[in-house]
């Protein structure tokens, strides 16, 4: 087969019509799995978080975990979704050694929440994102393979499981096929895991950590010309990262869009996002609903929600992210478009919690749409991952409103806190980095100056302050920055009155 040549992004959208439908995985952060009373701490050492009923030995029987269950309501409220008065649980039948019962229990035809749909806003442009169901499950094993170059099962020499994980509590949230997107199809396709993320985290039912796994994300993609029927779709498995879900669904236009240019066919599949190349690589082809043999589990008891009870759950949400947003921007004093910018980074509960450990509104935010928004953008890691938190940002903030150290400094401790080497003021004192403020220590660097730029100073004698600058800046080089410069420019315009 010819190598297939592939278009811009651009031409790609100019000639077909994206589709795209996300699939959310959320780990619920209860204490015990979903069907057994194994604790789910994340990091233990394998294998030592089972028992009988996860790890599906004969004779073994599950009961359901109501947290997990109120957790899941609780989604499907907060998604504005219809919540069932009766579902069950359904086996879904398939083999992978990370499935120890070769079954996983989740919800088929009778899914605990339908209907519902979240808002997104992309550049002051609101999309509207239907969910078509939100159901409980259990998460499976984590399988490792070891011993070739890129950690996947081709050129493995070994491969490990570690059922602690499996058993783990775990929501999907299928969205119905999302069509009209045009060209902002990966962009509209992060902002909404964004704005799930948020609404997941205000309910504080999961961590919803992309980087741990407890927050996965499967990226349906399908392109077809105007007017004609939807193309065939793929499916780019456990994306993690926002950054990754748009770079995901970017990467699978241009590529079926080539495909079809050339006269060829998309195959149902699923495939894998490579995080080094920004494109996706061949998994197995899809599977459908029948090649599951879904059955009820008929060791559970259905589950049938008191309509009060959903009442009192509805009644007691806590306050939507989108109008918790606009109750900040107001409270922040900023702009609609800044606002945007913020919660398009991932940042408003980051800058938040900087906000209440100390830190004014502009000074916290300087930092994080920042200095530390370009490392994010740099190693390609979301914001909270960067390495700072949000009380250490607002210590540096407190340094730079004490004159200890100026903003220049002030980068060079945040590299160091960022590197893991303590918190800023460990940092500033470790690193010599304080701002000099002793008049003593600066009269000489401030003589030097005016003696190396006689022309400057005879402006600054004629009356010409101003050009105070000049010298301030030179003093400032000499002491490698950590001059304060205010200090700096009343001891020269006290030598040259």
């Amino acid at each position: 087969m010819s190598t297939t040549v592939l278009p811009t992004y651009d031409d790609a959208v100019a000639r077909y019509e994206p589709v795209i439908g996300l699939e959310t995985h959320v780990e619920l952060g209860t204490n015990t799995k979903m069907f057994c009373g194994c604790p789910t701490e994340f990091g233990a050492e394998p294998n030592t978080q089972t028992c009988p009923v996860c790890l599906g030995l004969p004779g073994a029987l599950p009961v359901a975990n109501r947290a997990g269950i109120e957790a899941t309501i609780r989604i499907g409220l907060a998604l504005n979704c219809d919540i069932a008065e009766w579902c069950r649980m359904a086996r879904k039948n398939y083999f992978y050694p990370d499935m120890p019962k070769n079954f996983q229990t989740s919800q088929y035809d009778e899914p605990l929440c339908v209907d519902g749909y979240v808002d997104v806003d992309v550049d002051g442009e609101t999309f509207r994102i239907e969910i078509e169901r939100v159901h409980l499950e259990e998460d499976t094993g984590k399988s490792l393979h070891v011993g070739g170059a890129t950690g996947r099962i081709h050129g493995a020499t070994e491969s490990l499981v570690d059922y602690n994980r499996a058993g783990i509590p775990l929501v999907e949230i299928v969205t119905k096929p999302v069509t009209g997107l045009g060209a902002r199809a990966p962009e509209v396709a992060r902002a909404y895991v964004t704005e799930l993320r948020d609404i997941i985290r205000s309910l504080d039912v999961s961590d919803v950590r992309m980087e741990q796994g407890s927050l996965r994300c499967d990226v349906n993609t399908s392109l077809n010309k105007p007017g004609e029927e939807w193309g065939t779709r793929t499916e780019a498995k456990n994306v993690n990262s926002l950054r990754s879900v748009e770079r995901a669904v970017r990467s699978e236009i241009i590529r079926q869009s080539g495909i079809l240019d050339a006269g060829g066919s998309i195959l149902q599949e699923t495939r894998h996002f490579q995080e080094d190349t920004g494109d996706t690589r061949p998994g197995r082809s899809k599977e459908t609903a029948t090649d599951y043999r879904y059955f009820p589990e008929p060791d559970l008891v259905p589950i049938a929600p008191d309509p009060a009870w959903v009442a009192e759950l509805k009644a007691a949400l806590p306050e939507k992210p989108s109008v918790k947003r606009a109750r900040l921007r107001e409270e922040w004093g900023i702009s609609e478009v800044d606002m945007q910018s913020v919660a398009n980074a991932g940042a408003v509960e980051l800058i938040e919690e900087t906000i209440a450990a100390g830190a004014s509104p502009a000074g916290a935010r300087k930092w994080w749409m920042g200095e530390l928004a370009r490392r994010a953008n740099e190693t390609g890691v979301e914001l909270a991952a960067v390495g700072a938190s949000p009380a250490q940002v607002a210590q540096l903030q407190a340094l730079v409103d004490e004159g200890k150290i100026n903003d220049k400094l002030a980068r060079q401790v945040l590299e160091g806190v960022v590197a893991g080497e303590g918190d800023p003021a460990q940092v500033m004192s470790a690193r010599g980095l304080e701002v000099v403020s002793d008049t003593g220590a600066l009269q000489a660097a401030v003589d030097e100056a005016i003696a190396a730029n006689p022309d400057v100073a005879a402006k600054i004698r004629d009356g010409k302050v101003a050009a105070a600058g000049a010298l301030v800046g030179a003093v400032m080089k000499t002491t490698r920055g950590q001059a304060d410069a205010k200090t700096v420019r009343e001891l020269i315009l006290a030598r040259l009155s």
